[in-house]
């Protein structure tokens, strides 16, 4: 049976994981090198000295490296891959696992000195983050991407507007890559975690375990994490983990496309589904100038 965790050669594997200093990053990478991996930290260089403390408590400190990355910064991302290769050969899995939530609520709308309502930021780095820089970490790697998204990416009734639609987007990614991605051989997947006490989570952690609600650990969602990006049969699925139960939504989402939009609807949208297929794909209008 093949070692999941080794190239065809018998070398280790390579997974960068980005936000990989703390949380339920940090828990991946050791999941990770406790596999017999390679490991790369990606996490911004405030981070660096945690970073460092969770490499030397590694169990094999000499095949994990940190790289301090803005995941938004494009010379960032190309130098975490450049560094990732030069160290360990080539980069077989990423982990897109780095997000961040607002600060402030959307619609708490602030006045500048004139009156004028101020440009949202905040929400845009939201987007920025969770968005652009999970897709700009789709692209190096030559066997396993898994997007860590939330069930926000499919439920969204918090009103924490730009996390949760940044969330959506993570799983339209994943679902819009799968051409390409199975043309280049490539496994891209979602893990969808709920409720995970992490820093993000702090405000409201104490809160929801005395309620008696269920909760992830960190160890659940690595755990997942993982196994989603070494299973060779994870394609285009989405990992949902929730209290502890792990389940693959994606598959079921797609079975039960005639029950939710009904028959006539379903048959246009898998007619329309074909005809782009014939087409080799969207054709792309030109660019304006």
């Amino acid at each position: 049976m093949a070692d999941l965790f080794r190239l065809e050669d018998g070398s280790p594997k390579t997974a960068i994981v980005t936000g990989g200093a703390g949380g339920i990053g940090a828990q991946t990478i050791r999941a990770f090198c406790e596999k017999g991996c390679n490991v790369v930290i990606a996490d911004l260089p405030f981070a660096q000295e945690t970073a460092k403390h969770l490499i030397s408590s590694l169990p094999e400190p000499n095949r994990a490296m940190y790289h301090p990355t803005n995941i938004v910064n494009w010379a960032d991302v190309k130098s975490l891959y450049r560094k990732t290769i030069e160290r360990f050969g080539q980069v077989d899995i990423v982990i897109a696992n780095a997000g961040i939530m607002e600060s402030q609520e959307f619609f708490d709308f602030e006045e500048d000195e004139d009156g004028e309502l101020k440009e949202p930021v905040d929400a845009y780095r939201v987007i920025d983050v969770n968005l652009k820089g999970t897709r700009n970490n789709s692209d190096g790697a030559r066997g396993s991407i898994v997007f860590i998204a939330s069930t926000s990416g499919y439920f969204g009734g918090t009103g924490v507007v730009s996390y949760i639609s940044s969330k959506h987007g993570v799983v339209g990614l994943c679902r819009s890559s799968q051409r390409i991605a199975n043309q280049l051989q490539i496994r891209v997947n979602v893990v969808a975690p709920f409720f995970t006490p992490t820093y993000m989570t702090g405000g409201y952690a104490t809160k929801w375990r005395e309620r008696g609600l269920p909760a992830n650990t960190v160890e659940d969602v690595a755990t997942a994490v993982v196994r989603t990006a070494t299973n060779p049969e994870r394609k285009g699925h989405s990992v949902m983990v929730a209290g502890r139960v792990v389940r693959e939504i994606e598959t079921a989402r797609r079975d039960l496309t005639k029950q939710w939009l009904g028959n006539e609807i379903a048959q246009i949208m898998a007619d329309g589904g074909k005809f782009f297929d014939e087409m080799g794909g969207y054709p792309l209008p030109k660019a304006h100038g």
